[in-house]
C-alpha cells in the first residue's frame, strides 16, 4: 500500500518504520524540522513494563483535589472552559475502580512486553545508539505506608509475568550505591532488572533517518492543514509548507493519524471524536558534575511521582501532569515552580552530583514540557477509524517511549493484514483480552486492511478500563 504517516514522534515514526520492513509505500510528515522535537523529545527516558500502571485509581479522585492546591503536585487539574476537557475528566472518574484497573492494567502490560521485544529486535537490526542503559529501574519509598504497599503492587504485576520485587532499603544501595548520600531516608523499594533507559529522541530521529534510507519520503517542516474525507473515506489530505507555503494534496490508499495530543483536533474537523486529551510533563536535564558518583539505574521517586535517568554525561529528570489544555508555556509562576521543583529535588536526593543551578545562578539546567495524550484509561488506541483507509496510534500518555516501538509494529500487521500476537483491545477490532484471558483465540482469521476480522464488532475496550488500586502515580517513560 501507499501509505501517509501524520506525526514524526517516537509513534509514527515506529508506525512508518514497521510499514516499511513490510513493503509499503510511505510518506512522513511532520511540522516541526526534525523528527521527534515535541513530545518525545525529552521525556523521561524510561522504558518501564513495570510500571505500565494507569493513572486513574480509586484514590485518584480524593488525591487530584487534594492536588488541586499545591504547584507542585504529581496530578494538577486546571479547569478550563474546555466541554472536551470535562468530558474527558468524567470519563476518567468513571475508570477510578478496581475492576477497571485489572482490565486495563493487562492490556497495558501486554503492549508493553510485546513492544520491548519490538525495541530489541529494532536495535538488534540496526546498530541505534541512543544512551542506552540495560540497569532495570528501581522504585524507593520515604514513607513507610507507601512502601508497605509495594508488595501489593509487586504481586500484581506478577500476575502478569513482569518480575517487580520488593527490596530494602540496604539491597536498594547495593542496587544503585548513588543513592548512599540519601540512604536513611530511604525506607525501601522495588527492582525490575529487566526495565532500561535511553533517549527517545537519538533513537527516534535516527530511526527516521533509517526510513529515509529505505526510501520513506519525510516531509519536515509541513502543517497539517486538514484531512479531506467523502463518502466515508479519505481522499487527500492537505499539508503546507512552512518555507514556502505551498499547499499540497497527499493521496494514499491509508492514512495514519499518530499526533499526540493534537489527533483530537484533526479528527474532530471531519466528525471523529477520540477521548484523548494533553496531560502537561516537565523535564530537566542537567550536566553531570561527579559522573563517577551518578546513578547508572534508572530509578522513580514515589514521594514526588518523578523519573530519573542518566543519559551519558547528563541526568533527566522528568515528571509532573497537568490537565489544562494545550498549553506550552515554561515562563509562568506555576511552570517555574515546577521546573524548579524537579532540580531541587535532584540536589536533596544526589547532592553535588548535578549542576542543579538555576540560570539566575549561573547554571544551564535544559527545561522542557510536552503534551502527553492520554486516554481517560490509558489505554492507546491503535487500530481503525469508522472513516475508509483512516488509522490511528495515538493516546499513549506516559507511556510513548514504552510503547512505541510495538504500537508502531502492531498497526503495521494489523494494515497488512497481520495479527498481533498479544492480547490487546486495537481500536476497530474485536481483538479484546477477555477472550485470550479465557483461553480462546480473541481473533480468529486474518483481518484484511481495512476490513474487520471474521464475525468482529467494533470494540469499546480501547476506551474502558483502566484503574490502580495502589497509591502511586507513574511518571511513566
Amino acid at each position: 500500500m501507499k501509505v501517509t504517516v501524520l506525526g514524526a514522534g517516537i509513534i509514527g515514526v515506529s508506525t512508518a518504520w514497521h510499514l516499511l520492513q513490510r513493503g509499503h509505500e510511505v510518506t512522513l510528515v511532520e511540522r516541526q524540522r526534525d523528527a521527534a522535537l515535541e513530545t518525545s523529545f525529552a521525556n523521561a527516558a524510561q522504558i518501564s513494563v513495570s510500571y505500565c500502571e494507569p493513572w486513574a485509581n480509586r484514590e485518584a479522585p480524593l488525591k487530584a483535589l487534594k492536588w488541586m492546591f499545591s504547584p507542585t503536585s504529581p496530578l494538577l487539574f486546571r479547569p478550563q472552559l474546555d466541554p472536551a476537557q470535562w468530558r474527558w475528566g468524567l470519563q476518567f472518574l468513571a475508570q477510578c475502580n478496581d475492576a477497571a484497573f485489572e482490565r486495563n492494567v493487562a492490556q497495558l502490560v501486554a503492549l508493553g512486553s510485546y513492544s520491548h521485544a519490538a525495541l530489541k529486535d529494532v536495535v538488534r537490526e540496526t546498530g541505534i545508539e541512543y544512551q542506552r542503559l540495560e540497569r532495570g529501574i528501581a522504585h524507593f519509598y520515604v514513607d513507610q505506608k507507601s512502601f508497605e504497599g509495594a508488595a501489593a503492587a509487586a504481586d500484581l504485576m506478577a500476575r502478569f509475568g513482569v518480575k517487580r520485587r520488593v527490596v530494602s532499603r540496604e539491597e536498594l544501595l547495593r542496587i544503585e550505591p548513588a543513592l548512599a548520600a540519601y540512604g536513611e531516608r530511604i525506607v525501601g523499594g522495588t527492582f525490575t532488572e529487566t526495565d532500561e533507559s535511553g533517549d527517545a529522541r537519538v533513537f527516534t530521529q535516527q530511526l527516521a533517518a533509517l526510513c529515509a534510507a529505505r526510501g520513506a519520503r519525510l516531509l519536515y517542516g509541513h502543517d497539517i492543514e486538514g484531512i479531506d474525507a467523502d463518502g466515508g473515506r479519505v481522499n487527500a489530505v492537505r499539508v503546507r509548507s512552512r518555507d514556502s507555503g505551498v499547499l499540497s494534496a497527499l493521496k494514499a490508499d491509508a492514512t495514519v493519524v499518530a499526533c499526540g495530543s493534537y489527533t483530537t483536533p484533526l479528527l474532530a474537523k471531519i466528525g471523529v471524536r477520540v477521548p484523548i486529551y494533553p496531560g502537561k510533563g516537565y523535564s530537566a536535564t542537567l550536566p553531570l558534575l561527579q559522573p563517577e558518583r551518578a546513578p547508572f539505574v534508572s530509578m522513580i521517586d514515589d514521594s514526588r511521582k518523578i523519573a530519573i535517568s542518566r543519559l551519558g554525561n547528563q541526568l533527566r529528570v522528568a515528571g509532573t501532569i497537568e490537565l489544562g489544555g494545550f498549553d506550552l508555556s515554561l515562563d509562568t509562576p506555576l511552570a517555574k515552580k515546577r521546573c524548579e521543583m524537579l532540580v531541587q529535588r535532584i540536589e536533596e536526593v544526589f547532592p553535588g552530583v548535578a549542576d542543579t543551578r538555576l540560570s539566575a545562578e549561573g547554571g544551564n539546567p535544559q527545561f522542557w514540557t510536552g503534551l502527553r495524550p492520554a486516554t481517560p484509561t490509558n489505554i492507546p488506541l491503535i487500530g481503525r477509524l469508522p472513516v475508509k483507509g483512516l488509522w490511528i496510534n495515538a493516546g499513549h500518555g506516559t507511556l510513548g517511549w514504552t510503547h512505541g516501538a510495538g504500537s508502531g509494529k502492531a498497526l503495521a500487521e494489523l494494515m497488512s493484514g497481520e495479527r498481533p500476537a498479544m492480547a490487546f483491545g486495537f481500536h476497530g477490532f474485536e481483538t479484546g483480552a477477555r477472550g485470550a484471558r479465557a483461553g480462546r483465540d480473541p481473533a480468529p482469521g486474518r483481518p484484511k486492511p481495512d476490513q474487520p476480522p471474521r464475525g468482529a464488532a467494533t470494540t469499546r475496550s480501547a476506551e474502558r478500563g483502566g484503574v490502580s488500586s495502589q497509591e502511586s502515580f507513574s511518571p511513566g517513560s
